[in-house]
């Protein structure tokens, strides 16, 4: 025996909502982490192109005041040098001879020492624990070759940039911290519809289906949910609705016979008759069975129907002889009533369909016609190409049907006529037997061949069914 083992992953025991939060704060996480390191890398880089900006222009600056003297250089007019480099306690400026000898030093003392530099440029040096920016710029008077370097401190920008760091270390954790909780009320509230939803699913049964969620809010993605949901509610309480009246009047009818047939052998048993009593019996007993077999065949068909349980065998069918072949099969029934058939079929008419459905489909509306049309009356049949589509009317100068129940005309087991007798001689239109089904039978068939059928009427006026076809 071999036993299958389910591995609920861990992540699936995590409410939604908190599932929701921690991925916002994952995304989120990593676009403030992203966006402080561009702002902590720019602003660096920011604060470095101006130290080397304010050191180039120092170096020329002072490059201006350099003049030969002798077989070396130096500063000229010092004393009355007034440009703002020169008062800057930052800048540090040394003259170095070609051979990397000291010879003159401007501004505050470092713990830089002069370095002969190799060409133009800028170098960073550590020297006990403080960061400092040289910039270097070879200088040539008159022959005399030396160097202007210009020194800064970096520790207040290291120290700026510490803070910067230490504020985001603080603040993004912070800001992580706010937006969860922001994010968790918001995954709640947008979650709520569904709790409902969940809530009101938990308190339906199968015989109660009047729940509803009733949502109020706005006609977002939530919103239509629980209206579908409501919508799916709507459908599934009609079709048990549908389901339970169909079994109570299939149960009905199928008692009737039963309990005409258990009353005769009753009668018939309770005492000897003669032989032609008995015969009488069993012709009447034989009827009721016939019925039983009919009902029975109507309800195995409708089935197979709604389980889509029978494929259509579809061929084309020329519409004009079809359909005349289907009217000579009910012919008699109309010369018995002394009625007037007519058809108009056009003769190009042609439809895709199982022929043996659609002559059931026919026969069942040209006999309901016949049979609830009075004596002298007319039923006519008439075609035509309508919108891609075959419309057939099949019309009769019976006594119609009252618009209250031509809404339901294709419901099972429907009678316009609850008291009327199973012979079918009463006023109304239904089903064949009198059981209520062949309307429906018809409607489905329509439905199967994915048309569609409508129903016409006036009290006193006659009564006209209309398919519709694809062609």
């Amino acid at each position: 025996m071999v036993k299958t083992i389910f591995h609920t992953h861990p992540s699936s025991q995590i409410p939604l909502r908190w599932r929701l939060t921690i991925w916002y704060l994952l995304t989120l996480g990593a676009i403030l982490l992203l966006f402080a390191a561009f702002l902590y890398w720019q602003l660096q880089r920011n604060l470095y192109a101006q130290v080397d900006t304010t050191l180039q222009l120092a170096a020329s600056q002072a490059f201006i005041n350099v003049d030969a003297d002798g077989d070396t250089i130096a500063f000229q007019n010092v004393d009355n040098l007034s440009d703002p480099q020169y008062q800057n306690e930052e800048l540090t400026y040394y003259l170095l001879s070609s051979d990397g000898v000291l010879l003159e030093q401007l501004g505050q003392d470092t713990a830089v020492s002069p370095q002969l530099p190799q060409q133009t440029g800028y170098v960073t040096l550590a020297i006990d624990g403080d960061t400092w920016r040289v910039y270097s710029q070879l200088v040539t008077v008159n022959n005399a070759t030396g160097w202007v370097q210009v020194v800064q401190n970096l520790d207040p920008i290291v120290e700026t940039l510490e803070r910067l760091l230490t504020q985001m270390t603080i603040g993004v954790p912070l800001a992580l911290a706010l937006a969860g909780i922001g994010g968790l009320l918001l995954a709640s509230s947008a979650l709520r519809p569904i709790v409902r939803i969940t809530q009101t699913a938990q308190s339906i049964t199968g015989s109660d289906l009047n729940r509803r969620i009733h949502y109020q809010g706005p006609t977002d993605e939530l919103g239509r949910l629980a209206q579908t949901f409501d919508d799916m509610l709507d459908r599934l309480q009609a079709a048990f609705e549908r389901e339970r009246r169909f079994t109570g009047d299939a149960a009905h009818e199928l008692r009737t016979p039963l309990a005409a047939l258990k009353g005769r052998i009753g009668v018939t048993l309770s005492k000897p008759r003669p032989l032609v009593e008995y015969t009488d019996t069993l012709h009447e007993m034989e009827g009721q069975v016939d019925r039983l077999i009919h009902l029975s065949n109507d309800l195995l068909f409708m089935a197979r129907l709604d389980q889509r349980q029978m494929p259509l065998r579809l061929e084309p069918i020329a519409l004009p002889d079809f359909l005349a072949a289907v009217v000579d099969q009910v012919s008699p029934l109309a010369e018995a009533k002394q009625l007037e058939l007519y058809e108009h079929v056009p003769d190009h008419l042609f439809i895709n369909g199982d022929i043996d459905l659609l002559i059931r489909l026919f026969l069942n509306l040209l006999d309901n016609a016949i049979k609830y049309t009075p004596e002298g009356g007319q039923v006519s049949i008439a075609a035509q190409m309508e919108n891609q589509q075959v419309r057939i009317a099949i019309s009769d100068t019976g006594t119609g049907i009252s618009k209250e129940h031509l809404p339901h005309l294709f419901e099972r087991f429907y009678r316009v006529e609850e008291d009327r007798t199973r012979s079918g001689k009463t006023n109304g239109q239904s089903g064949a037997g009198g059981a209520g089904l062949g309307l429906a039978i018809a409607y489905e068939i329509v439905r199967a061949h994915k048309g569609n059928m409508t129903v016409e009427s006036q009290p006193n006026q006659g009564t006209t069914f209309i398919v519709q076809l694809p062609a």
